[in-house]
């Protein structure tokens, strides 16, 4: 189950936006048991993107994951 404001990991890549398998993002809108809004920033604290995602396109953060940091990519 997930929540208003959690942090979630993405478990796909979402290259029209720049997004990669193991981005966090943050759940900013809820729209069903299965539909979220979802908000991506650049290490700056600008949005890179804000999608909407289903329960399957996101997972919890876990105790063995480890933040890092990527260049983004040219999106077209």
């Amino acid at each position: 189950m997930f929540n208003l404001l959690d942090t979630v990991v993405l478990t796909r890549d979402v290259p029209d936006v720049g997004l990669r398998r193991g981005d966090l993002g943050a759940i900013v809108e809820v729209y069903g048991p299965n539909t979220f809004e979802v908000e991506f920033v650049a290490a700056s604290g600008r949005t890179q993107a804000l999608v909407t995602l289903t329960a399957a396109d996101i997972r919890h953060v876990g105790d063995q994951d480890l933040v890092s940091v990527r260049p983004l990519e040219k999106t077209a």
